[in-house]
């Protein structure tokens, strides 16, 4: 990103907006040099006009740019550290079984919005459901039939929105288990592990018949 570009960012989260004079004189630049740079970031949709600055008697009142929602993704945050601190404190304090049960409560939860969408959908419109929700979520999924003697549909993960704690916690990788599991209706393999290779998650779906059935009625209990 350009420098300006970056440092207007930059002045508009420290002060939570600024007008197009205030960002010239910070800048030490010209107005319509300002406004050159901020209708670039208002077309990348990082900028927008949040409110009118009616200070002073004089002259109209000033529009004030503000961040959108989507430009603080550009600043550094901590999660990942966080989360993994939480983790560390949940596996200190409670016993494995709970701890798993605590991640396959997160899987269910995650799973719930998407089941009456996914009820009595045959497979192949099951996966694009499911693709979809995944994809909407970061996992960057996709699916396909398998061609080799196993049979059944392969569904990929080729991004792990939490590779910087699941490589520490594995229990994160069980949950996303979980999470297939549930959505799929059915408990599906998985064949291949994108913290081991580097390439994809791969979980191999069962056939048609098996996957139409929801895991809560296959093994009696909610999973």
């Amino acid at each position: 990103m350009h420098a300006v570009r970056k440092h207007i960012l930059e002045i508009l989260k420290e002060r939570n907006g600024a007008t197009v004079a205030e960002l010239a004189e910070t800048l030490e630049m010209a107005p319509v040099s300002v406004r050159h740079h901020l209708d670039i970031l208002q077309g990348d949709n990082l900028i927008c006009v949040d409110r009118l600055d009616r200070r002073g008697n004089v002259g109209r009142p000033q529009q004030v740019y503000a961040l959108t929602p989507g430009a603080n993704e550009l600043f550094p945050d901590n999660f990942a550290a966080l989360a993994a601190g939480l983790v560390r404190q949940l596996k200190q304090v409670l016993p494995p079984d709970q701890v798993e049960c605590a991640f396959r409560a997160m899987a269910h939860e995650f799973a719930r919005d998407l089941q009456d969408d996914l009820a009595g959908l045959p497979t192949e419109a099951r996966l694009e459901r499911v693709t979809h929700f995944l994809n909407e979520r970061g996992y960057l999924a996709r699916w396909e039939e398998a061609e080799d003697s196993a049979g059944g549909y392969l569904l990929h993960k080729c991004n792990c929105p939490y590779a910087a704690v699941s490589g520490e916690h594995g229990e994160l990788c069980m949950m996303d288990q979980a999470l297939i599991n549930e959505l799929m209706g059915q408990p599906c393999q998985r064949i291949r592990v994108i913290a081991e290779d580097g390439g994809c998650c791969t979980y191999r779906v069962g056939t048609p018949q098996a996957a139409a059935i929801p895991l809560i009625e296959r093994n009696g209990v909610q999973a």
